[in-house]
């Protein structure tokens, strides 16, 4: 079966254009792999009291260096690519097209892995199994660049990404229901193998954020691309509300978030440029949409009744509904 991406040159490029971060003996590296393990178990207690939601303790959270990442993100991608793969033909305008593809992918994680603090793998890779990921070196400077407590920052940083494995632990249907989700958009997709990597290695988007939208052929897969962006956003805001509630356990939380979000926007020149070309700025949206929400909800009829959004797929807001929280009560609580 020929591939669209030529795997092995995306990971060659990748961890070549990856960066080292900051230099650790491996005394201290050893030390921030354990402290990144005891503040992943910490977070569980008041993740599972701040949302009412309470996951099987089932999903390790794995200490990786930027390759590692690199590795995982390449296989969840091959995987969920695989039913595309399937069209393709060989030949040698194959070979180019996957080699220029697997550069461009290449590069979009070696910038990435320099970025992602932590991710909760919803998609599993050729293991097969979910994994929470936590990204040390990126961490540690982080951490560093924003003057942070260390281990308030650590903790901070697995509020998140705990957050995430709870609401796939918790909400028995969300896992399959994402999964199919993007199984329905690939399949729909009208993309050659170069034109389809590259949306997904650079992000393009529409005004409306939807940058696959312009791939997709019918208007029941454009409804699917709308109810996942709002998914999404709900869930990465459920999460950064989460970080921002744990006070009693985090007690600088609103310092970090005032410093993390001032890091954000005094990115340089190229860090920008780069950002936008990747969808990372929209992907920052989607977390203060989603905490706005969640905020506005919470604020309106409690926790509880905000956790109706969880009941199935028909309770999950809309794009519109995320803009305007009342109707989602309206809706859902009423």
């Amino acid at each position: 079966m020929a591939e669209p991406v030529d795997w092995a040159l995306a990971l060659a490029t990748g961890v070549r254009t990856a960066g080292k971060g900051p230099e650790l003996s491996l005394t201290e590296a050893a030390a921030e792999v354990e402290a990144l393990r005891s503040a992943a178990r910490a977070a569980q207690a008041p993740v599972a009291s701040v949302t009412g939601l309470t996951a099987a303790d089932d999903v390790p959270a794995v200490v990786v260096d930027r390759p590692e990442w690199i590795r995982s993100n390449a296989s969840s991608l091959r995987v969920l690519l695989e039913p595309v793969a399937a069209t393709y033909s060989g030949g040698f305008a194959h070979g180019v097209t996957s080699r220029i593809a697997a550069v461009e992918l290449g590069l979009a994680l070696g910038w990435m892995s320099g970025k992602v603090l932590g991710q909760f793998e919803a998609l599993p890779g050729l293991t097969g199994e979910p994994r929470l990921l936590l990204v040390a070196p990126n961490i540690v400077a982080a951490a560093e660049a924003m003057g942070a407590d260390a281990a308030d920052f650590r903790l901070w940083v697995c509020l998140h990404e705990e957050t995430h494995r709870v609401q796939f632990g918790a909400v028995g249907w969300l896992p399959d229901f994402f999964a199919d989700s993007v199984a329905t958009l690939l399949a729909d997709l009208n993309a050659g193998p170069g034109e389809l990597v590259s949306r997904v290695a650079s992000g393009v988007r529409s005004n409306d954020g939807l940058g696959l939208a312009g791939l997709l052929q019918a208007p029941a897969s454009r409804a699917t691309m709308l109810q996942l962006l709002a998914l999404m956003t709900l869930l990465e805001g459920h999460a950064d509300w989460v970080m921002d509630s744990a006070g009693d356990v985090v007690p600088s939380a609103p310092q970090l978030r005032s410093r993390f979000e001032q890091r954000r926007s005094s990115a340089g020149l190229l860090d920008t440029l780069i950002r936008k070309v990747l969808g990372v700025d929209a992907k920052m949206a989607q977390y203060r949409d989603g905490a706005a929400f969640v905020r506005a909800v919470v604020g309106r009829v409690g926790r509880d009744e905000f956790n109706r959004v969880w009941q199935s797929p028909d309770t999950l807001p809309t794009m519109d509904e995320i803009r305007s929280p009342d109707d989602w009560v309206t809706r859902v609580c009423r």
